[in-house]
Order: structure tokens, then sequence, then C-alpha cells
């Protein structure tokens, strides 16, 4: 579906350019320059014409009408009047000339707050009365506190809008809960880069209490403008039960999960290998980590290093033999890691190695012995067949230090440096570190070789650092059976995951999951709510806190002393508690969103009426960070799926189909694409990011290139519509703002639509939309009504099935093709010339058409379908289009209607084209005789035959006519001609000759695509869009020229 073109579109001083000066361009070739100096020539010679006009007697100067050519820029409408936040909108006014955003979304949405309309309270006695239609209810994907709202965010809200919509509109008790996410890692960097930027604290100036104070300032100032963001883009959230992770009911119910599952065992404590990231100096869980596959040799720019870091090689070196001339040769893709190596294994069978069984080999840069240990793990015929062992960094020798018994040496602090007595080593850091061991192998002369190796370096997906694996004691969330549970749920069907393809990656990550690391080496954030045991008596055995029987996991500090003095049967004066420094991982409080929002633990009204929720609508991306969690934590903790289906959403990207990214300048906030932004604020943007210097002025040039002229103001409605014309089963949407902007001049086609019908509603009677057929209703009425039922059973369907793309569709069709093009056009006679009887009987079908045709259209566009159905001359007193009740009525339906109309409509468009093609304008009214082999057609274009001459630009049409001389004759079906007279209305000579110019501009056309199409390599090397459109190009231009043909070939006859 493709968005309607500038028809009625008025051109206001917003939408102007913007004045960009065009940068220097290359230079120009010899073809470029001379047609730049025919182009010249050219307006020389206008120039010279309209200057000897100038000079032209005063009475010519009277036939002249400049004024009327000239198109009028008019004033952007605002809404003035001095209504109070919260009052309903002052509509007493006439409508404004042209559709304005910034008119038509002005106070709506405080007035919906207001009054209620989106909490399930409205219109009933209380959350637990009974409802034959059902509930509806859904959670926010809570967007991040760190700023404000990006395409993926406004993609989220216009999908899961208009599903609550379309719910509250049918009658459901419906709930859409807003919130907030804390955003652990994501908000403490953006904080403490914001304090060293202003102040040059680090967080560690501050201390730990003062920072998280100016996080809570920063997420007062930042939050309600998320929230304002969402009111802005209409979503209709039940407000008065917002929540945000830290609020202290959803502090409590973490506090709770984690105490429950620590004591049913699905949570412990162990001292193990991590994913850390030394630019967060903290641990992240597997799927934060960013597997990224090379080839070989590659060079990645690493936070912390000014030069670029290389990976994908293999380097061998070689160990001496302790007490003789033999070595070991070993290679890693990681050399600084080797000081951390505590072994070398072979394999058993190995004969190679069988006489080294047992013996060691000396570290060259510290006085450590290192054993050669045997291992079934290695591969004989990979390398050398001899291994490196480094058990404290790498997940393989982890596993090898552990059944070997070997020592577990860390080499790195938490920011990445070197530690431990390694000479001129100690305190590098740890990618500097590894050119100079390179250097140093090489000096010594142990340096082997260094060869391309294919392999995958892990990123930390937050920071872009490498990770690095590190021993650390954290908490786990032991996930096998979690994961066995909700995988049995999909495949049982009571969890339907849509689209159904990612079944299969749900079943793909439960089958190979892991533990869940969920500590955080943060300050902000959830803190672990347990306690590490020391005694102030040295009688006490104390533990250490790597041992697990020394920590208590409690709800207070009041609760662990009591738990404490049990456990060691010790009295709690001699107890000292130390709470865990580190906070949970954000996606834990996220997990429980579901039922924490309704007040669990406690047994709340809301959490009984409202859980488990109906669906859960976000993106694919966050499939396992998010939907997963809640899954287990729903069915552990309450015994109950957290909602029966799961919509995922594809990822926006760019038109050219990349991904949003800063440095690329092509983000695009959803507030700059409602109110519109000029190229110069755009770049302004840039600067107040946090983007690298250097990366700006790339940035800069990619805004330049997609928005040369800014972003037009397209409005909030124009938005979310096309975001939701863009859904299909594909993962990404590549989204264009031209479409965007499509969908604004269709808001506009829909304005001037409405505005042009209410002037046929002058009196006092008002009109219900529950129309029975009297009988009185002309056959375009019926159509009309028939079509209108089509597009609400597509609409329904279309919801039933998420399938956006058809909705939207039926509904743009709908006032685009149908009301607009057609029925507006044939009702236009009926009120200058019909009975009172047959204006009756057309007001009627108007009105329902306006009515209903407003709210199957309400969901995706609240706004200015609320400012339309607030003017219609309506019976009912439903206060708002929000809450009035979405269509349903099909009988109009009426299959042979629709197909007789579509005939004619057939005969209408060959006209029309005809007259296109012989240069007739709109005024000049054609004869049509219609000539016919068979009946039915004759029949059907006879019923119809006034609204044919209506939308065919016709004086009249003629039926069982000989047709006179110096007609073109144009075929509507095997059966049926209609011969257009064209005979005095066109001066033939001069028609040939525009007609002949326009054949050869085609023809040249058509040589020069097959030309292209012809290469040898076009099917390889041509872009599969390029290809298709030049498909296209080519079959339109040759239908184009045998209509010429045909159309010269008839004016030769005149």
């Amino acid at each position: 579906m493709e968005p309607a073109n500038t028809n009625g579109e008025i051109v206001t001083q917003s939408e102007h350019a913007t004045g960009e000066v065009p940068a220097a361009g290359p230079p120009k070739t010899a073809k470029q320059l001379e047609k730049e100096a025919k182009k010249a020539e050219k307006l020389a010679k206008l120039q010279a014409k309209l200057d000897k006009k100038a000079a032209a007697p005063a009475a010519t100067e009277k036939k002249e009408k400049p004024e009327k050519k000239v198109k009028e820029t008019k004033e952007v409408a605002l809404y003035t009047a001095n209504t109070a936040p919260g009052e309903k909108k002052d509509i007493t006014g006439a409508l404004p000339d042209a559709y304005s955003p910034r008119y038509v979304e002005a106070q709506w949405y405080s007035w919906w707050e207001k009054e209620g309309f989106f909490t399930p309270e409205y219109g009933r006695t209380s959350i637990s009365e009974p409802n034959p239609k059902g509930k509806f209810v859904m959670v926010i994907p809570p967007p991040n506190v760190t700023g404000s709202l990006h395409l993926g965010h406004a993609l989220t809200n216009a999908i899961e809008d208009a599903i609550t919509r379309y719910h509250r509109m049918k009658g459901f008790t419906t709930l859409w809960v807003p919130g907030c996410d804390h955003a652990g890692i994501a908000t403490q960097v953006v904080v403490e880069k914001k304090l060293w930027r202003e102040e040059k604290l680090t967080r560690h100036d501050l201390g730990r209490e003062k920072f998280i104070e100016k996080i809570w300032d920063w997420r007062r100032e930042k939050g309600v403008r998320i929230y304002d963001q969402l009111k802005c883009l209409g979503s209709s959230y039940d407000w008065t039960r917002v929540a945000f992770t830290m609020d202290p009911k959803l502090c409590k119910a973490v506090t709770e999960a984690f105490v429950r599952l620590h004591e049913d065992g699905s949570i412990y404590r162990s001292a193990r290998l991590v994913n850390w990231s030394c630019a967060l100096r903290s641990a992240i869980s597997d799927i934060e980590v960013d597997k990224i596959d090379i080839p070989g040799r590659t060079f990645f720019s690493i936070p912390g290093y000014d030069e670029k870091v290389e990976f994908g090689v293999l380097i061998k070196f070689a160990y001496k033999i302790e007490n003789s001339d033999e070595e070991v040769v070993v290679a890693t893709t990681r050399i600084e890691t080797m000081l951390g190596d505590t072994a070398v294994a072979v394999h058993p069978q190995d004969e190679r190695y069988k006489h080294l069984h047992g013996k060691f080999v000396q570290h060259p840069f510290c006085d450590r012995r290192i054993p050669i240990v045997l291992d079934d793990f290695v591969d004989m015929n990979f390398g050398t067949g001899a291994v490196k062992i480094t058990p404290a960094h790498d997940p393989n020798d982890y596993e090898v230090g552990k059944r070997c018994n070997l020592p577990f040496i860390t080499i790195f602090n938490d920011d990445g440096y070197i530690i431990g007595d390694y000479g001129e080593f100690k305190g590098m850091k740890r990618f500097d570190c590894r050119k100079r061991i390179l250097e140093k192998l090489k000096e010594l002369g142990l340096y082997r070789e260094t060869v391309n190796n294919p392999m995958v370096v892990p990123f930390c997906s937050r920071s872009k650092d490498v990770v690095e694996p590190m021993i650390k004691p954290q908490w786990y969330v032991k996930c096998d059976q979690l994961a066995a549970d909700a995988t049995e749920a999909v495949r049982k069907g009571d969890l339907k995951i849509i689209p159904e393809h990612h079944t299969k990656i749900w079943y793909h990550w439960m089958e190979g999951i892991r533990d869940w690391c969920v500590s955080r080496q943060l300050w902000w954030g959830h803190r672990i709510p347990a306690y590490h045991v020391s005694f102030n008596d040295d009688s006490i055995k104390a533990g250490t806190a790597d041992d697990e029987a020394y920590w208590i996991v409690a709800r207070t500090e009041q609760e662990a002393l009591k738990k404490a003095a049990e456990r060691f049967n010790v009295d709690s004066s001699k107890i000292v508690l130390t709470q865990d420094e580190d906070v949970l991982d954000t996606w834990f409080s996220s997990g429980l969103f579901p039922f924490s929002v309704f007040g669990w633990p406690d047994n709340t009204a809301d959490l009984e009426a409202f859980y488990p929720t109906t669906l859960l609508e976000t993106g694919h991306d966050i499939l396992f960070f998010w939907v997963a969690r809640m899954v287990f934590f729903g069915q552990k903790l309450l015994g109950k799926l957290p909602f029966k289906e799961v919509y995922l959403h594809p990822m926006v990207r760019d038109a050219h189909g990349r991904k949003m990214s800063k440095s690329l300048g092509n983000v695009i906030d959803p507030m700059d694409v409602i109110r519109g932004i000029s190229l110069e604020d755009l770049h302004k943007l840039l600067y107040d990011s946090n983007l690298d210097p250097r990366e700006i002025e790339k940035a800069k040039a990619g805004q330049k290139q997609d928005f040369p002229n800014g972003i037009p103001e397209c409005g909030s409605d124009a938005l979310r519509f096309a975001l939701c014309a863009y859904i299909t089963q594909a993962r990404d949407i590549n989204l264009d703002i031209n479409r965007v902007q499509g969908y604004r001049f269709f808001c506009n086609k829909l304005w001037n639509a409405t505005k042009f019908a209410l002037m046929y509603f002058t009196g006092e009677e008002r009109y219900k939309s529950d129309l029975p057929l009297s009988g009185n209703e002309n056959n375009m009425d019926l159509w009309v009504l028939s079509r209108l039922a089509t597009a609400i059973e597509t609409c329904n369907t279309g919801f039933a099935q998420y399938d956006f793309a058809a909705a939207t569709s039926a509904c743009y069709s709908f006032w685009l093709y149908d009301l607009c093009d057609v029925y507006l056009e044939c009702v236009k006679p009926i009120f200058q010339n019909g009975s009172d009887a047959q204006k009756a009987a057309a007001r009627r079908t108007l009105f329902v058409c306006l009515d209903l045709g407003l709210r199957i259209l309400s969901p995706f566009m609240p706004f200015i379908t609320e400012e339309l159905f607030q003017r219609l001359p309506r019976a009912d007193t439903t206060p708002s289009i929000s809450v009035a009740a979405y269509p349903e009525n099909v009988t109009w339906h009426d299959e042979k209607v629709e197909k007789d109309v579509e005939f004619m409509q057939k005969a209408a468009r060959i006209i029309r084209s005809a007259r296109s093609d012989y240069n007739l304008p709109n005024k000049v009214k054609t004869e049509a005789y219609i000539v016919c082999t068979d009946e039915q057609p004759n029949a059907i274009l006879k019923k119809y035959a006034s609204d044919l001459t209506t939308i065919a630009y016709c004086s009249k049409i003629e039926f069982d006519t000989q047709p006179p001389a110096g007609c073109a004759i144009l075929t509507v079906s095997a059966q049926c001609e209609v011969h257009l007279l064209l005979k005095g209305l066109i001066e033939s000579e001069k028609e040939i000759t525009k007609l002949q110019k326009r054949k050869e501009q085609l023809d040249q056309t058509v040589q020069k695509l097959k030309q292209a199409m012809q290469a040898a390599d076009y099917a390889t090397k041509v872009p599969a869009e390029v290809q298709t459109a030049n498909t296209e190009k080519l079959q339109q231009s040759e239908g184009e020229v045998q209509r010429i043909i045909a159309a010269i070939e008839t004016l030769k006859l005149m």
C-alpha cells in the first residue's frame, strides 16, 4: 500500500525548505556542462520573453492573471482557545481550511486522561465486575529511563496502542500499564559521563549514596520527559497505574522473588568464570555478549585504547622443558593470558609427548614451574597437539584446571590491568601487554610464528569492550528446569509465539541454556538482599566471601540477623552483617514486571483481576533478555504463565536497510517526525549527544544525504499509521520518511473529505450508524456501504491475526479510493439535483461512512479521528471515539454490487486514461457511446450510467446507438467497447505531433532499459529491487507506446 500523493495539500510556512546552501559538489563532466549550457540558454530565452511581455501595452497586462497562478501560502492552524488542561477541546469554531497536526493533536490527550477513558474502571462499578466480552491486559515493555524515545519505541507504541484501543472499543475491560525501567548499566554510564563532563568527578569521588542521589535527580528530570513523549504519541495508558522498576512496590517484589528463589535452591552463589566487561567493571550475562565472527586478522577499536587492537591471529611460541634443551610449542589467540598459564596439556595417547609426562616447563617471565598434564580434551591433530592452560581466563581451561587440580591465577584487575609479579608487564593495560609480550618473546628467541585464524570475538553489547573471562564469586539463577517448563508451555500451545518462526529460536535457546549470572558490580539498581556473616568474637570460626555457607539471604537486615543466629547457633550480638555491594541484573526486575506492577507479593485486587495478562508485545530482539525471564518467573513464583500470547514485531532500520546508529546520522527521534525539524537543527543534536567528535562529521554527512531539507512535520497520526502499515512477517522495517509524509497527505485528504461532506449536513437532524436499508438508497449508496462492510471485516480480521498491514490498507483504501475518489463525486449530482428522499438517503449513507470510517481508523489515528468524530451530527451521546463501539456490521456486504461497480470503474479508468493520452483537460467533457455484444456488461453500464458520466468526465453516455465518426475506440472487455467522441474537441495535427514526441522519448527509454537488462552481469550485479523497478518501468513504457500508436491511428482518421 503506497501513500497518497499531494492532492489537496496546502503548503504551510513550516513545510518550506530550510534554506540550506548545497555544498560544492565534485567537478562536472563535459556532458553535464553542455546540459547546463542548454538549460541556461532556454532560461535566457524565457527571460527575454518575459521582458517583452513586461514592456507590452497596459491592455495586455489586464489579460494576464499571474496572481491566480501563484499558490498561496497559508499560516499553519494552531489551537489557541483558552482551554485548561484536562478540559474538553473547544470545537465550536469551524474546521481550519487545511489539516494541521499541531491544531488537531492539541488538548485531546489531557481530556482523555482526566475523563478516565483509559482506565479499566471506566463505565464499570469495579474491576472485578464480570464482563461477557472479556478482559484485555498488557504491560508496556518499559523504556529505559536514559533519555528520550527512539523509533523502536514509537513502533512498539503504535502497535500496542492500536491493539489496546481496538479492544477498548470492542467492549473489553481494557488495561495497558505504563512504566519505566531503571536500566542499571545504561543509566549509571550516562550519569557517570555527565558527572565527569560537568564536574570532573567520578562516582568514587562522590561515594555510593551521593552518586545514587545524583541518579535519582536525573531520573526525576528525564522520567517525566519519556512519559510526556508517550502521551504525545497518543498512547492510551492507564497513568493511575504507572510503575518504575525502582519504586518501593516493585523493590519489594524484587527482594521477595530473590529470597523465595534462594530458599528453594533456584538461586545460589558460586565463584566461576563470568563474562567480564572491563569498561563497565561488571559481569554481564551470556546474552549480553555479541559474538562477532572474523575470517582472520582484523583490527577493532576498543574503549580506552588510542590504537586499534589486532584479533584473528594465532601466535605460536615455545616453553622450554625444565633442565633440558627440548621445548614444547603452544599456540594462542590471546598471548597476554600466558602470564596466567599453570599447565601445558597433551593427550595421554599422543606418542610425541609420552616421554614428557610428569615433567615441567619454565615460565619465561616469572618464577613458575608449569606441569605438563594429560587430558582427553586435547585434539592431537590440531596445531602442535600441546595446549597452554590458563584456568582463570578461559572456559575450556577452567574445566581442565578443575579436573587436574591446577592453580587458578587471575592476571587482570577489574579494569583490565595486569596484576601479579610480572616485572615490566605489571600495571600494563591488557592489550598493550599483548604487544609487549610478543616483542619480549621474540627477544628471548621463544617466538615461532603468527598465522591467520578465523575466530569469534566476544564483545559487550553495552560498552563495545572485548569481554574477558574472569573468575568472580556471583549469584546465579538455576535455569535448567525453568527452561524445560518454558519449552513445554510453547510445545503444548499454552503460550503462543507470533510470528511462529520465532518458536524454533525459542526451543534452540532453551535447549542450550546456562545458569544466569544475576550479579552486577554497579551502584544503581536493586541491591542484592544477601549478607555476609562475620563475627566480632575470634573464638567463632570465620568464613570467606567465597563460602556460600557464610551468606544469608533475607528480606531485611533484621531478618538476616535472626537467620544467621539460628544457622551458626550464636548470639546475634556477636554477628556482623555486611550486605553484598552488588546489584541485580536489570532483567531480573524486568522479568517480574507483569505481576510486580499489580502489587505482588501482596494479594491485591489488581493482581487478582489482571494477572495473568493477555498479550506481551515487543521486539524480537529481546525475546530472551525479557520475554523468557518473565515466563520463568511467572511460572515459578505464581504458577501461571504471565501472558497467553507473545507478538514480536520487526526491528526498525533506515530507508537503506541499515541499523539505526548515531555515527551514521540515521537515528530519528519520533518527536522530530511529529513536529518536523530542519537539517541545521538535526546537526545541532549531534553536538549535544555523546558521539565521538571524530564521528560527528560522518554523521552530519549521513543526515544531509537522507534529510537534505530536514524532516517535514508529519504529526503523530501519520507516524503511527505508517509504522503499522509497514508491519509484515519480515524481521526488519526499512523506514522511509517520505512514506510517513505520504500518510500526512492522507490525513489532509481525510480532513478535506470530511469537511466537504459536512457541508451537506446543514439542519438540526442527528443520525445513527445502525442503518437498515430502506430501499431509497441509490446504486452507489449500496456499493459504498458494501465497501465499508468489506473494510470493517478486513480490519476485525487484521486485528485478530496481528495483520496490521491489511487493516491499515483497508482503512486507507476505503477512505481514499472508495469514499473520496468515487462516492463523494457520485453524490454531488444528487445534492445538486436529486429529490428530497434521495438527498435524505444519501445523507444517511454519508453519515454512516464518516462515522464508521473514522471508528475503524481510530486505533491507528486517534487524534484526527477524535477531532472529526466530535463534529459529526451524531444521535448517540458517546463522549469520545476512544470509547465508541468498534464497527462489526457486515450485513451491507453485496458481492454482486461490488463486482458490477468494479466493472463500471474499469470503464471509467479506461476513458480517463484515453482523455489523458489525448491531453483533454477535466473541464472539457466528452461524449461516450457504449457498444456491447453481450447484454450483461451493457446492463451493468446502463445501471450505473449517471455515475460513469460523473467519474469519467463525460457530458453524456449513449447506449444502443450507432457511434458517430471521429471516435477513439476503447476496449473494456472482449464483449464491450467505449467509443469516445474526440472530433471537434482536439486539433488532430497538433495532438499527433505531441504524441509522436512522447513516443520518441518512450522509445529511447525502452531501448536503454533493454540494453541495460541484456548486459552479461545484469542478473548478478544489479540489486534485486532495481531489477524489479526496471522490469516494471519497461512494461509500463511499452504499454504506453502501444496506446500512443493506437491514439495516433485514431487521430489520423479525423
